[in-house]
């Protein structure tokens, strides 16, 4: 690969400052990057969900490292900016999530995002004082860095159990005032609620696309004022829904009709690294 890290930044920023918004695609290892990257996507980001799958874990059971092996391997893969999903920082103090960020620029990211979401069944959100130290302490850590990384900041309540729009809002204008680059509120139910988010923050809003009947087109996100569109772990569902389908057909039919809607080998070895 050729493009430096600075590059990517700078690349990664100047896609949240154009007009209008664009697709940040989720590959889950290096042929899925490199794939994407050949389809022509402007930049890639890590999904929790799919780097788990990678590793025949469930979301949020892997550990830092594991997760940064992850990313390492899909920014070694391609010339995009790749940004990561850093789930909550891998710890509960500020420090936890400032130095992850240290160590996702270590291994080539330009950009990563820092939820609210605690892992804590009985509490499962930081309450926004904490959540708010958490993602001032990402963003210092981020500003210390020689490139513009990205920071995203995540609430989580609509994927908690705590669909308050109000609440999402509240702490979303926090991480802004806090210093994140771009807010981001997964699992919005309908189109007025992201245009209400949109309208009350002034920093880019990523949409999560990967729910069924919560996920809207480009056009119509775009004209609800997003930024970013990420497909989470939607991409991995899909390729693992073609597997399980194929597979299913070969153990109990004993045919293989799926051979002819795949990519032929030839096809495929277009898109890996020559």
């Amino acid at each position: 690969m050729t493009t430096s890290q600075a590059d990517k930044a700078a690349k990664f920023r100047a896609l949240h400052e154009a007009p209008g918004a664009f697709v940040i695609a989720n590959p889950w290892d290096a042929g899925s990057a490199r794939l994407l990257a050949g389809l022509g996507f402007q930049a890639l980001a890590t999904s929790s969900g799919a780097k788990a799958g990678v590793l025949g874990k469930r979301d949020g059971k892997i550990t830092r490292e594991e997760a940064l092996a992850n990313a390492k391997m899909i920014v070694e893969a391609c010339d995009l900016p790749v940004a990561a999903d850093l789930e909550k920082g891998f710890g509960d103090a500020p420090d936890a999530a400032a130095e992850t960020i240290r160590q996702a620029a270590g291994v080539g990211l330009v950009g990563g995002s820092i939820e609210d979401a605690s892992g804590d069944k009985d509490k499962p959100l930081y309450d926004i004082g904490h959540a708010t130290e958490r993602v001032a302490a990402a963003v210092a850590a981020a500003r210390g860095l020689s490139f513009p990384f990205v920071l995203t900041a995540r609430a989580e309540n609509f994927l908690r159990g705590n669909p308050d729009l109000a609440d999402t809002i509240a702490r979303l204008k926090s991480f802004e005032k806090a210093g994140a680059d771009v807010l981001f509120a997964p699992g919005l139910p309908d189109l007025a609620a992201v245009r209400a988010v949109c309208a009350a923050v002034s920093k880019p809003v990523n949409f999560m696309v990967g729910i069924r009947g919560k996920s809207f087109s480009v056009a119509e996100l775009e004209a609800a004022g997003v930024r970013r569109i990420s497909l989470a772990t939607s991409l991995y569902r899909a390729a693992m829904s073609g597997l399980v389908e194929a597979a299913r057909e070969a153990k109990d039919r004993g045919t293989f009709g799926y051979l002819d809607t795949s990519l032929a080998t030839p096809d495929l070895n277009n898109f890996m690294q020559k």
